[in-house]
């Protein structure tokens, strides 16, 4: 169950990407608003249903860069400071806006949000035996992820069936770079956590995008 700060997480990343995808049609900015609200609860939505089958709960929250520069300089066997941002930065809310403006309204990054996994207290005793540790592994934090893009996936064909065809594009735009298996996106959750199904949610993101821009 979402709470107000992450309700307001996923309004405020619906308004950012909404206009960024329809800045060279702004006469359609509600509905590009609206849709992309509806992929993106779609999709966290998805992957609440997943972490409660795992007894695990997600949280919402923007994508932020913390680090800049590499791994940054060790100094007493710690990072070093100026490596670090004095705040994290909410590139999630930051980059749409940015590509969509230098590719003049052709291009607009769509991953806005990301999700962290707190197991529920009672998940080890239930699944792993009473001693056991009760952290989500990589694999299941893999399927959380994997999850709310299957539902992507699947809007994109309905809204093809039905005859919404921005909202199909948007589904697969939203899948595809969700899946770059960088920094805390889902990609980079389920490459390390199940690098098969990754290999597969890929190649049909891939086969997506290809049908969008060369068929459609």
């Amino acid at each position: 169950m979402l709470d107000k700060k992450e309700l307001a997480y996923i309004v405020v990343a619906s308004l950012i990407v909404g206009f960024a995808v329809s800045i060279r049609n702004l006469e359609n900015v509600l509905q590009g608003i609206f849709f992309v609200f509806v992929i993106i609860s779609a999709n966290f939505a998805a992957k609440s249903v997943m972490a409660r089958y795992f007894e695990s709960e997600i949280e919402v929250k923007f994508w932020e860069m913390r680090q800049y520069g590499l791994m940054g300089a060790l100094s007493g066997g710690a990072i070093h400071p100026s490596k670090y941002f004095k705040k994290p930065v909410p590139i999630g809310g930051i980059v749409p806006i940015i590509t969509s403006v230098i590719s003049l309204g052709y291009f607009a990054w769509m991953a806005a949000l990301v999700f962290d996994i707190k197991a529920k207290v009672y998940r080890a005793a239930k699944r792993h035996g009473l001693y056991s540790f009760s952290e989500v592994s990589e694999e299941h934090m893999a399927y959380m992820a994997a999850s709310g893009i299957l539902v992507n996936f699947a809007l994109a064909i309905l809204g093809y069936l039905l005859g919404f065809s921005e909202f199909a594009k948007l589904n697969v735009y939203y899948a595809f770079f969700n899946l770059i298996p960088i920094s805390e996106l889902d990609g980079n959750k389920i490459f390390f956590g199940e690098i098969v199904l990754w290999s597969f949610m890929a190649s049909v993101s891939l086969v997506g995008l290809g049908y969008v821009f060369f068929i459609v």
